[in-house]
């Protein structure tokens, strides 16, 4: 992915995570689209908080309204600066349908961004969270044609009602982890971001899904910067951008900045 031409300022978030029942994160997101002075956007994943098929542009409900609102603002941004879309571990359903309302280019998962001097690897980071076999598993089965297929060919309602009831075992069994004090197997790997970032010749790492954000180093020096989920309830609110600039310059920002 090359650097933007022109660009001076290019934007990445990632886990957004947005829902019906939180106006107040869709509202700081549609409006950082409308108000920052970006070049240009970059979506590292779970922009959603779950996606279940792109059908859901054409619901009634306030999940499918949001939906068309934020495809209507990424669009409006997309016709006048670059927006690029990544899948994350909530939404890796969205497909052609949201992509071409959205205006928004799909990105591979990882990839590379050349700033021009600089080479960034872009992942969302489930992919090096190694460690969690039982993820790893579903994440292999979950993004297979088959799975696919068998999960889009059921009734929306039934695909929501699943995603709903995954979405609760997954917060259950967070809360077990953390309460008996398991092994802690939500984070990435250092060694395979590292691996990854030597097999894609890149400077430095960016990427989100640990919801830990931080800049680190690698076993070899280079770079591995963790962006914020977001929550505007949160307290202080968790509404961070990376702003990056040509030749490897970045910093954390608020959104609307």
């Amino acid at each position: 992915m090359p650097w933007p031409p022109g660009a001076r300022r290019l934007d990445c978030v990632s886990d957004v995570h947005l829902h019906a029942n939180d106006p107040a994160t869709a509202a700081a997101f549609v409006g950082h689209l409308r108000g920052a002075p970006f070049d240009a956007l970059c979506i590292l994943g779970d922009l959603f908080e779950v996606w279940v098929g792109d059908d859901l542009l054409h619901g009634d409900d306030a999940e499918a309204a949001l939906a068309r609102d934020v495809a209507a603002a990424l669009r409006a941004v997309a016709q006048r600066r670059p927006v690029y879309l990544m899948h994350g571990n909530r939404d890796f359903l969205l497909g052609r349908a949201f992509v071409e309302a959205s205006g928004a280019t799909l990105l591979a998962d990882p990839c590379v961004l050349d700033t021009g001097g600089w080479r960034w690897l872009l992942a969302h980071g489930d992919a090096w969270c190694v460690h969690d076999a039982d993820y790893q598993r579903f994440r292999a089965q979950a993004r297979s044609a088959a799975w696919q297929a068998d999960f889009a060919a059921r009734p929306l309602a039934e695909r929501q009602a699943l995603a709903r009831a995954l979405r609760a075992q997954s917060r259950a069994y967070q809360a077990q982890r953390i309460h008996t004090g398991m092994v802690d197997t939500g984070d990435v790997d250092p060694a395979a971001v590292e691996a990854a970032r030597q097999q894609h010749q890149a400077d430095g790492v960016i990427h989100g899904h640990t919801h830990r954000p931080a800049a680190h180093r690698l076993p070899g020096g280079a770079p591995r910067l963790v962006l914020s989920d977001w929550d505007a309830g949160a307290r202080p609110p968790r509404l961070q951008v990376l702003q990056l600039g040509p030749a490897g310059a970045w910093r954390v920002a608020p959104a609307g900045a």
